[in-house]
């Protein structure tokens, strides 16, 4: 078994095969701060060396799956080119590990998904959505590029052209819309979600171990074309924002809970 101690934000409960890896900053709705950003771009190595893991289910504590960003690291982050490259690389191996984890991974979304928890919750294997569940990209509000995991995996799952318009106005969809348009797997009622996505995972667990593993690995031969051609670039092109005036912008207003009036527009 690995040694999950030197983990602060993320808790493991590991039974019968699973793992239930829970992000555990419930007081600010499990927002990703640096600490919890280094930690998502680390935990699928862990468990993919973890022999008493063959399925991963992760959810977030209390009403929320994440967030967003923490505002500090947003902050610490405009203009600052070794933060940005830091963060760069941690976004970059949050995508990269969890594709080539050869483990089935469940996404139970309990509640609003944004940024990097959004990245998880859409690059599971399985996702299960609460009817209480709503998301949004967020980054073209706060002023930057939707890249990240978005140029990986939107398109593939629900279209270019509702995948452009979803990242383009940041509107939010509920855990209802999003399995409509093919989003996540499934939605079911809220108090149902973690029977729900147990109940799968074991499921899985009781598998034949290679025939799943295999079958992740070549299915997500289509998320490895899309890191090669267009996930570099969209992540690079997201950093470069951070180097201009309407990040600013876009955090204040966030932060002030207004609408946006980004330098570029006036």
């Amino acid at each position: 078994m690995a040694d999950y101690s030197k983990y602060e934000h993320l808790l493991f409960d590991i039974k019968d095969g699973v793992a239930l890896v829970t992000i555990n900053r419930p007081d600010v709705y499990n927002a990703t701060d640096f600490k919890l950003h280094n930690e998502l771009s680390k935990v699928w190595l862990d468990l993919g060396q973890d022999d008493d893991v063959r399925v991963v289910v992760i959810t977030g504590a209390g009403p929320a799956f994440s967030a967003g960003g923490d505002f500090d690291l947003i902050e610490e982050s405009i203009g600052n080119a070794k933060v940005i490259a830091g963060t760069m690389e941690e976004a970059r191996d949050i995508v990269h590990n969890l594709i080539n984890l050869d483990k089935p991974v469940i996404s139970a979304i309990n509640g609003v998904a944004v940024g990097a928890g959004l990245a998880v919750a859409l690059l599971a294997d399985i996702s299960i959505a609460s009817d209480r569940a709503r998301f949004t990209d967020g980054h073209v509000r706060l002023g930057v590029a939707a890249g990240d995991h978005a140029a990986v995996i939107w398109p593939l799952l629900i279209g270019m052209a509702k995948a452009k318009y979803y990242l383009m106005t940041c509107d939010f969809l509920d855990g209802t819309e999003a399995e409509r348009i093919g989003l996540v797997s499934q939605v079911v009622p809220h108090d149902e979600l973690m029977d729900k996505a147990m109940d799968v995972a074991r499921r899985l667990a009781s598998g034949s171990q290679p025939a799943l593993r295999y079958t992740k690995r070549s299915l997500n031969q289509w998320l490895r074309q899309a890191e090669h051609t267009a996930f570099d670039y969209s992540l690079a092109l997201e950093m470069l924002g951070f180097f201009g005036e309407d990040v600013r912008e876009g955090l204040d207003s966030v932060r002030e809970k207004r609408d946006p009036k980004f330098p570029s527009a006036q």
